[in-house]
């Protein structure tokens, strides 16, 4: 048995979507003691409203685990029932900001495994910033939670790169599988005594600046061909799959789910945009064209730009 679970320390869960899952499953794959799970309440999706679960709670379930789904992280119902799980340590991936009252909890305390190299991109979305900013690496963080988000002491740090064509969905994968690993060692040198956390600021006066990674919008997912190729082909990339990067064309909604800067030196206006009615459909940006490869128009399904084109009849051909 893992040297944790000899030790008897039990471990609460909290996490939603399937990135936490990857977690989980580590977590009980090394031989933790997870003796319950918290995730979000079951929610009303589609045209038929039908209830759908997180993939945290399907997992849960799968194994066996005990279950809880507050609305509220205050309910003093819901504290009771937590309590009775006498947990020596609270883990936490990818789900809400905790109150006091929870993640102050449990002896050892809350750990959180978050997507970036703290203190860099603290927030909701730190995945999808770092490779909007054209970082050339990212990495995921364990630290304890305390009252300010993603500011707690850093207890372990695991970095990898950043291929210059990969996108959000491609590092998401990664990152899974290595914050898994990442977790489970953190929680080996909580058991054994061994686990040293230091203060962000021990980064941050090592030159490391802290930068925002604030929750993605419609809104901010809007192509701005005001800018340069190199810019906005991170941009795109950093949108894909979810929540998309996009534009217009013909004033119909055109997603663009990757592409290219493009070799072509020829002149143009900032957000024209150009076919050859075969392969490509490239728009201006301000020192070139991008080919945009994969898309979704208004009203269709997600193709390849080839496939786009041969049923599409622009209004106003260009060339």
């Amino acid at each position: 048995m893992h040297l944790c679970g000899m030790k008897g320390m039990k471990i609460v869960f909290m996490g939603t979507p399937a990135f936490a899952v990857a977690s989980l499953q580590a977590i009980l794959d090394k031989g933790f003691e997870v003796v319950g799970v918290v995730t979000v309440p079951d929610k009303p999706a589609g045209r038929g409203q039908k209830l759908m679960t997180s993939a945290v709670k399907d997992f849960a379930l799968a194994h066996h685990l005990p279950v809880l789904q507050p609305v509220k992280l205050k309910d003093p119902e819901f504290l009771e029932q937590l309590s009775h799980w006498n947990a020596d340590l609270f883990v936490v991936v990818a789900f809400r900001m905790l109150p006091k009252e929870v993640w102050q909890m449990p002896l050892k305390g809350t750990i959180n495994l978050h997507g970036s190299l703290l203190p860099k991109y603290r927030g909701a979305a730190p995945i999808h910033w770092a490779i909007i900013n054209g970082e050339k690496e990212t990495g995921v963080t364990t630290f304890f939670i305390n009252e300010e988000i993603d500011m707690g002491n850093i207890i372990e740090q695991r970095s990898f790169p950043i291929a210059p064509q990969a996108t959000l969905g491609e590092i998401h994968d990664e990152m899974m599988v290595i914050g898994g690993e990442a977790l489970c060692s953190t929680l080996s040198l909580i058991a054994e005594g061994k686990a040293q956390a230091l203060p962000q600021s021990h980064w941050i006066e090592k030159g490391v600046t802290p930068s925002a990674a604030p929750k993605l919008s419609k809104e901010i997912a809007t192509i701005n061909w005001q800018q340069s190729s190199k810019t906005i082909h991170d941009f795109v990339r950093g949108m894909s799959p979810f929540p998309c990067a996009w534009t217009t064309l013909e004033d119909k909604q055109l997603k663009v789910y990757f592409g290219e800067i493009a070799t072509d030196d020829s002149e143009g206006k900032v957000g024209e945009w150009k076919t050859d009615g075969k392969t490509v459909l490239s728009f201006k940006t301000t020192d070139g064209w991008y080919n945009i490869l994969s898309l979704q128009f208004e009203g269709k399904k997600k193709m390849e730009v080839s496939e786009f084109l041969r049923g599409w009849r622009p209004q106003s051909p260009r060339n």
